[in-house]
Formats: C-alpha cells, sequence, structure tokens
C-alpha cells in the first residue's frame, strides 16, 4: 500500500515535470516565433525605404542629408544582429523616416505622388503589424517569465537552469515616450 502511494506521487510529480517543461518549451518557441515576425517585418520595412528614397530623390534631390540619414538607419537595422540591436535600429529608422515624411510636406507635388502616397501607406500598415508583433512577443514573454518564476515552476525552471534563461521585453524608444506637443 505505502509502495503504491509512493510510486503514485513519484509518477504524478514525473508528469508534472514533464508537463511544466513542455510549457516553458512551448513558451519559449512561442517567443522565438515573436521575434521571426518581427524580423520578417523589418525585413519588409526595409525593403520598402530604397524605394521610398528612389521617390523622395525625384522631388527634393537638394535634401541629400534626410535621404541619407534614412539609408544609414536602414542599414543599420539590416546589419543588427540582436533582438536588442535590432529594436535600436528600427527606432532609429523611425526617427529618420518621421523626418522624410516631414519633408514632403514641403513638397506639395510629393504628396500627390501617387507611388510615394502608396509607399508611405504601406509603412503604415507595417508599422502596425511591427506594433502587433512586438505586443504578441511581449505577452509571450510575460508568460513564460512569470511561468518560470512563480512557486511551482520555478523549480522545474531551476532544474533545467540555463535552459530557461529570463526574456527581454521589447521596450519603446525615449523619443516615443516624450509628450506629444499640439499646436493650433
Amino acid at each position: 500500500m505505502v509502495i503504491g502511494i509512493i510510486i503514485a506521487v513519484v509518477v504524478i510529480l514525473a508528469i508534472y515535470i514533464i508537463a511544466t517543461y513542455n510549457k516553458f518549451v512551448t513558451l519559449k518557441n512561442q517567443a522565438e516565433e515573436a521575434v521571426s515576425q518581427i524580423d520578417a517585418h523589418l525585413k519588409q520595412r526595409y525593403d520598402l525605404v530604397p524605394n521610398l528614397v528612389e521617390t523622395v530623390k525625384g522631388y527634393a534631390a537638394h535634401e541629400a542629408g534626410t535621404l541619407e540619414a534614412v539609408i544609414k538607419a536602414r542599414n543599420a537595422g539590416m546589419n543588427a544582429q540582436t533582438l536588442a540591436e535590432k529594436d535600436q535600429a528600427a527606432a532609429g529608422l523611425t526617427g529618420a523616416l518621421k523626418s522624410l515624411f516631414a519633408l514632403s510636406e514641403s513638397y506639395p507635388d510629393l504628396k500627390a505622388n501617387e507611388g510615394f502616397v502608396n509607399l508611405q501607406n504601406q509603412l503604415k500598415e507595417l508599422e502596425t503589424e511591427i506594433l502587433s508583433a512586438r505586443k504578441y512577443y511581449n505577452a509571450v514573454v510575460k508568460t513564460f517569465n512569470t511561468a518560470t518564476q512563480v512557486f511551482p515552476g520555478s523549480l522545474v525552471a531551476g532544474l533545467f537552469g540555463a535552459k530557461f534563461p529570463k526574456l527581454e521585453y521589447l521596450q519603446i524608444e525615449d523619443e516615443a515616450r516624450q509628450n506629444v506637443k499640439v499646436k493650433f
């Protein structure tokens, strides 16, 4: 009888450890998938930038500094390796694109150009998709980190040590934290 209870407890404990381990692996894989989605959206974004710059060049050729900043930011993003580097490069490109779109306000013909408007709309859609992918990633990171840090999941995570390290959230850039100034 006692041996049967001990065996039952060991089996239940083994099932719990296996189920918890599998949950951690699933969440870690979801985080990796989210990073891949972000990468795919950033790649689309980086592919659109040269087309956008070429469209603007014809209208604002003397604004070379702004166009060079956009290309430089794009290249930094393309060469980024880690998630943190990619996130930082994406923030730099966002700032450069804001300057480019601000520049377009000075050129009514450019604002009316169908190709420019189309590219601008594609970038806006991509920005929304990137934001959604970032939110999904952060949600998965929250679930993963919570599962690996609360009791008794922390015991299972501890058993496997470095296999389940704490994942880092993607943060918004400092520029986005500042208050928006509205002038009438």
